[in-house]
Parts: C-alpha cells; sequence; structure tokens
C-alpha cells in the first residue's frame, strides 16, 4: 500500500468517523422530538415497516430489526392489544400469520412522523440556507444508497 492509498484510507475513516457521529446526534434528537406515546423504537420500527412494506409475518419483523423471535412475539403481542396491529392468516401458507397495520396504528405513526417531520423542517428553515437545503436533499439520497451497501 501506498502513503497516498494510507492517506486516503485515513481521510476516508475520518470522513466516516465525522458521518457516523453526525447522523447518531441527529438519530437522537430525532427520538427526543417523538410525541410522548409510550410506543418503543422497536414496535414503531415494526409499525413503520407495516406501514412502508406491506403484511409481514413476526419472523420477518424480527429480521428487520435484528433481534429474537421470542422478543418480536412480545412487541408484536403489545401492538396487537393495543389495536395497532392486526393478524390475519397467510394465504399462501395457511400456517404463517401475516400481520397488518391497523387504523390506530397508521394515525399513530402518521402523528409520530408528522412531529419530528415539523421540527426537522423547522430546523433546517431556521438554520439552513437554501443551497444547504438543497445538499442536504442530495445527501439524503446518498444515505439511502449507503445504507444499501453490503
Amino acid at each position: 500500500m501506498t502513503a497516498a492509498d494510507q492517506m486516503t484510507d485515513l481521510a476516508a475513516l475520518h470522513a466516516a468517523d465525522e458521518l457516523r457521529n453526525s447522523v447518531m446526534r441527529l438519530t437522537r434528537r430525532l427520538r427526543y422530538e417523538r410525541p410522548p406515546h409510550g410506543v418503543g423504537l422497536t414496535k414503531m420500527a415494526f409499525l413503520s415497516h407495516l406501514d412502508r412494506v406491506g403484511p409481514a409475518t413476526t419472523s420477518e419483523l424480527a429480521a428487520t430489526e435484528g433481534i429474537a423471535q421470542q422478543s418480536a412475539a412480545r412487541a408484536v403481542n403489545d401492538l396487537v392489544e393495543a389495536g395497532l396491529v392486526g393478524r390475519e392468516p397467510d394465504p399462501r401458507d395457511g400456517r404463517q400469520v401475516l400481520l397488518h397495520l391497523r387504523p390506530a396504528g397508521r394515525k399513530l405513526l402518521e402523528s409520530d412522523r408528522a412531529q419530528r417531520n415539523a421540527w426537522l423542517a423547522w430546523a433546517m428553515t431556521e438554520r439552513l440556507t437554501d443551497v444547504e437545503r438543497e445538499l442536504l436533499g442530495l445527501t439524503g439520497k446518498l444515505l439511502d444508497r449507503l445504507a444499501g451497501a453490503e
């Protein structure tokens, strides 16, 4: 490895560290801006997944969050008991149960997103220039690409 390659690697590592820290700070702030509905992050992630992707099994939800099947089952049971998620037989495989977002779950999810989006829009308007907001829009697309990297 040449000295130039090592410098590039160091620069990339430094940039990666700064980006990771920035994303974590923004994530914490967005978490702070959530309304006080008492539904935890894993359960909100399940609601969001069902909203984006559609019906799913408990196993699929567990896999998306990288948690144990038993933990996902407890969270799903809480969501069902709260009336936020419903269960239905899988038409493709009668042994499976599909979970789907109920209207109350959609309403909670939309309220949660709206409050955080309102804060973020306010912060972007108050703290960033027009050009910076445009760059941030492009950055979102780049972050999506990075998140898809294996």
